[in-house]
């Protein structure tokens, strides 16, 4: 007996998309209230990513700050989206203080 495969291509009417929730609050991409947003959780995205690699490689926050020659306040204040960063700056925490290597996407 073969087992049923699970039903493609079906959506439940009755959810609703995240871009459609977006599109609702802020408007449609393009808009200056959406690109606002869309900014700001590219900020929040970057916080998180740099919060989640200091914390795999066991480093305080104070840790890090020591590594890049800045200070502990600053680092929190990336890490929770309350302060822009600087390419050179992240370039910096990611290079001296992680020991990585930064690579962008640009997408158009």
């Amino acid at each position: 007996m073969r087992a049923k495969k699970p039903p493609t291509g079906r959506t439940n009417k009755n959810l609703t998309s995240f871009t459609d929730i977006l599109d609702k609050k802020y408007g449609k991409r393009g808009t200056a209230k959406r690109e606002q947003w869309e900014q700001e959780f590219e900020a929040f995205q970057l916080g998180v990513l740099l919060e989640e690699a200091r914390t795999k490689l066991g480093m305080t926050q104070e840790e890090l700050a020591e590594k890049c020659g800045t200070n502990k306040s600053y680092i929190s204040r990336i890490e929770n989206n309350a302060s822009d960063i600087r390419l050179s700056t992240l370039m910096k925490i990611v290079q001296t203080g992680f020991g990585g290597h930064l690579k962008l996407t640009l997408q158009l």
